[in-house]
């Protein structure tokens, strides 16, 4: 895997890191802002709704650039997003501060993303977006409790000058180390990049497939978002046994990471029927025994390895009915942070009227919802063909392997990939 895939994980890790940090220090933020722990939860909202709508803006925004002009440039702006939250002396300025990182974070991932597929060989690209959001898994798993612990014992400004200097290395790893390729559709002329990236949402199943996305994320978060207190006032765990709990459970995304992003390319629609069928069952195994610790704890760490890894299949099959693009990508983390927000968001209304585990079976419902948005797929017997990706860097695959990754069944699906291998 090139070195520039690991290079992605590590700018993705920091912004991550800077996404959750607000959700782990709400009470110092709201002590040293002089608002209410309320308040700061919109900065949480506010971070995610800049993701969803600002993200692709940006994204189309920078898309005359070279990856890597792009990706410093998102790197630089939410360097002062940050720099703007570390220093900030009032809520209005935190707002801000909060809208311009979520902004950068959202097309920086579908940039690198794009970047990542664009240096591997088609066969390899799942599994070089399992690595580059191995940031991702990795800010849940160390990001959220490290940074809470330097708020807790420095102050919360210094949590935020923490993930100002991982960001600041991650950019100048990607300054040193990264190939200045040419951007993708550099031949079209001037615009024919974001014509060809605005063009591939005409198709309706595109739509489709990024709802899948929705479904899978809203499911997954309508249960994580509120694993804290279901596991401390239902399942009887204490306070303190909750993070080595959550730590857990992002082991088990790393772990779940992984195996999806070796079987993503070969097998995506298997992966999505299988993974959304395993998390519907896990959610509800985990709502029906959250009283009984044990099975509390086995059903979350099977939601982990089913729940926010199936992510390289997702993407792969938003690539096949779009394409490998930067817009595409970012689009699509828009739709994922979308599912982010729908899935707490309607656990938290449903709480007052039908109790803590309520927004356990909102997530199984949409877990069905998700396998229904196959079910298109899955008739037809056949995926959507990979567009063609015209200026792979020198010493990839060549464009044709590109185009015969298409998914025909599992039996046809392992054969075009076996095509595409022969081929690159």
């Amino acid at each position: 895997m090139p070195l520039t895939v690991y290079l992605m994980a590590a700018g993705i890790f920091s912004m991550v890191t800077s996404e959750f940090l607000v959700a782990g220090l709400m009470p110092q933020i709201g002590d040293g802002l002089d608002v209410t722990v309320s308040q700061v939860g919109y900065l949480v909202t506010a971070f995610a709704a800049a993701m969803t709508v600002g993200g692709p803006f940006l994204a189309a925004g920078v898309l005359r650039l070279r990856p890597k002009q792009a990706l410093l440039l998102l790197f630089g702006i939410f360097l002062i997003g940050n720099v703007l939250a570390a220093t900030a002396s009032s809520y209005a300025v935190m707002l801000v501060a909060r809208v311009v990182a979520g902004t950068a974070s959202a097309a920086f991932l579908g940039t690198s993303i794009s970047l990542s597929v664009r240096l591997v060989r088609p066969e390899l690209a799942g599994r070089a977006v399992s690595v580059a959001l191995n940031g991702l898994m990795l800010g849940t798993l160390l990001g959220l409790p490290l940074s809470t612990f330097i708020g807790e014992r420095y102050g919360w400004r210094a949590a935020f000058w923490a993930v100002t200097v991982m960001t600041l290395l991650a950019a100048a790893a990607t300054l040193v180390w990264a190939p200045n390729i040419e951007r993708q559709g550099s031949g079209s002329g001037a615009g024919g990049g974001l014509r060809r990236e605005l063009g591939v949402f005409r198709n309706p199943k595109l739509w489709l497939v990024l709802a899948t996305s929705t479904l899978v994320i809203g499911a997954t978060f309508s249960a994580f978002s509120y694993f804290n207190p279901i596991l401390t006032e239902i399942s009887g765990f204490s306070t303190g046994s909750v993070p080595l709990l959550l730590v857990a459970y992002g082991a088990a995304n790393l772990i779940g990471n992984a195996i999806v992003g070796r079987l993503a390319d070969r097998h995506t629609l298997a992966v999505l029927l299988t993974g959304l069928i395993s998390l519907g069952i896990f959610l509800a195994a985990f709502a029906l025994l959250a009283e009984a610790p044990v099975g509390a704890v086995v059903c979350m760490l099977a939601i982990g390895l089913v729940g926010v890894t199936m992510n390289p299949a997702m993407a792969a099959r938003v690539q096949r009915a779009g394409n490998t693009g930067p817009l595409v990508n970012t689009v699509h983390s828009s739709f994922i942070t979308l599912g982010i927000i729908i899935g707490s968001a309607l656990g938290g209304l449903a709480i007052p009227h039908f109790g803590l585990v309520s927004p356990v079976w909102i997530g199984v419902g949409m877990a069905a919802l998700g396998v229904v948005s196959l079910l298109p797929d899955l008739r037809s017997g056949r995926r959507p063909v990979r567009q063609p990706v015209p200026d792979r860097p020198a010493g990839s695959a060549p464009v044709a392997a590109v185009a015969e990754v298409a998914e025909a069944g599992e039996g046809a699906g392992e054969e075009t990939s076996r095509s595409a291998a022969r081929v690159g």
